[in-house]
């Protein structure tokens, strides 16, 4: 095919990629949005296999059903409670894509200066993503400990890793070749400095890891564009890149923090929160649904709980039968609910709630106090006032739903535990706070069944 034509396609490729990444943005839209992000990428591919210097379709075809079977089986028996562990996989696989696809470009002959760059980039940023993903995979699914990691000496490490990497790449540069031993030295470099940058990160953290994860894909895969002179490659991966950076300064505003100090601070491994005592007031199921039916205003307030109890269409189900009480019924969504961005709001879309009954905590805050019943359902640390009264919790400064301002507050918990990141939560304890204890699922379907008589 024409080199003419095939970045033609490329442009209407990226076109789709660019109004499917716009829909993404509202939940009305997302569906569409994903379709037509998919339908570019069908296209990029497609054409791409028209390009002459393609040798062999045996084993890209291979390939692409090899994929496209691990993703529809993917895509149909993950759970949703590992949908973050799953996106962690994803972006360790780009991140190896293009740390393959940068090191199958030296290969080519006559690369220009620019291109040793970006292959080199592609290799290093790739090799970060990739080992970096695999760690936080393994903290999000807790087969290693999801708290911080530190050490002595820390920082002084990966210091030493960092100036390493750098001066391995200059010397790869200098003479890029397939052969060069600094090529080697810079993949395991890159690999190693991946692991030691994501160890110190846990907790509560861990969402706006996996957002700056996402961004580093991309980023790669932009650079893996470059090495190869493949432009909707660049796009695709300038896109990704930017919209991860985007969201991980968003996710940091969040949380009142600074990139710098989620990544370099150690969640929870300096500061410890006062220790919580008090007396909890349980509550069971009968009594609950009297006080929620006299109730006019209902908030629900999700959590990673709730994905685990995989509780949404029964919370659907209550607020349709509170709806049809007379109360107004919202859902509020704090941006880190949950274990990675957009966690909640993909729960609540996927058991059909109302968009328009979303609402996010700088709205929900200033009226807090006149909702009658909030229901806090599996969250702990965005709801958790230590943020706002204990300076010396590791989560001291970050916006919260202020839910122990509401009139009545009911926590649906199997247990007293602390939440993702480990610290104490003396709204459990709060004078206006019930314990509805159980299986999150099973509470709430017998809240209903009361309502139902």
């Amino acid at each position: 095919m024409n080199p003419v034509i095939i970045n033609l396609w490329y442009v209407v490729a990226a076109a789709l990629f660019i109004f499917g990444l716009k829909q993404l943005g509202s939940p009305a839209t997302a569906v569409r949005g994903n379709v037509l992000s998919s339908l570019a990428m069908v296209i990029a591919i497609a054409v791409t296999l028209f390009n002459k210097d393609i040798l062999t379709f045996e084993l890209i075809v291979i390939a692409a059903v090899i994929g496209a079977v691990i993703g529809a089986i993917t895509a149909q028996k993950v759970e949703m409670t590992s949908m973050p562990e799953m996106v962690a996989l994803f972006n360790g696989s780009g991140g190896i894509a293009s740390l393959m696809v940068g090191w199958a470009a030296l290969y080519n002959m006559g690369n220009t200066t620019f291109t040793d760059v970006t292959i080199l980039l592609s290799i290093v940023i790739g090799g970060m993503t990739f080992s970096g993903s695999i760690l936080a995979w393994g903290k999000l699914s807790e087969v290693m400990t999801s708290a911080a990691v530190v050490f002595g000496a820390q920082r002084i490490v990966n210091a030493a890793i960092l100036i390493g990497l750098v001066a391995c790449s200059v010397l790869f540069c200098m003479d890029p070749s397939v052969t060069s031993p600094y090529l080697y030295a810079v993949i395991g470099l890159s690999l190693l400095f991946g692991i030691m940058a994501v160890l110190p990160i846990g907790g509560a953290d861990m969402p706006v890891v996996i957002s700056l994860l996402n961004s580093y894909s991309g980023l790669a895969a932009c650079a893996a564009g470059f090495a190869i002179n493949n432009n909707i490659l660049i796009v695709a991966g300038s896109m990704v890149g930017a919209a991860g950076i985007i969201l991980t300064n968003i996710m940091c505003k969040a949380m009142n923090r600074s990139l710098g100090h989620v990544l370099f601070s150690g969640f929870g491994a300096v500061k410890q929160a006062t220790k919580v005592e008090g007396e909890v007031k349980p509550i069971v199921a009968e009594d609950a649904f009297l006080i929620l039916e006299a109730a006019q205003s209902v908030s629900f307030v999700p959590g990673y709980g709730m994905a685990v109890a995989q509780a949404q269409h029964v919370v659907r189900e209550l607020g349709e039968l509170l709806e049809k009480n007379g109360a107004e019924v919202t859902y509020a969504i704090h941006p880190v609910a949950g274990r990675m961005p957009g966690h909640m709001n993909v729960l609540l879309a996927e058991a059909n709630v109302p968009y328009d009954q979303l609402v996010e905590m700088e709205d929900i805050n200033p009226r807090i106090d006149n909702v009658d019943v909030a229901v806090v359902i599996g969250a702990n640390d965005v709801v958790n006032p230590s943020a706002r009264n204990d300076e010396n919790s590791p989560i001291y400064g970050m916006p919260i739903i202020n839910v122990d301002q509401a009139r009545t507050v009911f926590v649906l918990k199997r247990s007293m535990g602390s939440g993702f990141s480990g610290v104490d939560n003396p709204l459990f304890f709060g004078d206006n706070t019930r314990m509805l204890f159980g299986d999150a699922k099973q509470s709430i379907a017998a809240v209903v069944a009361e309502f139902k008589g």
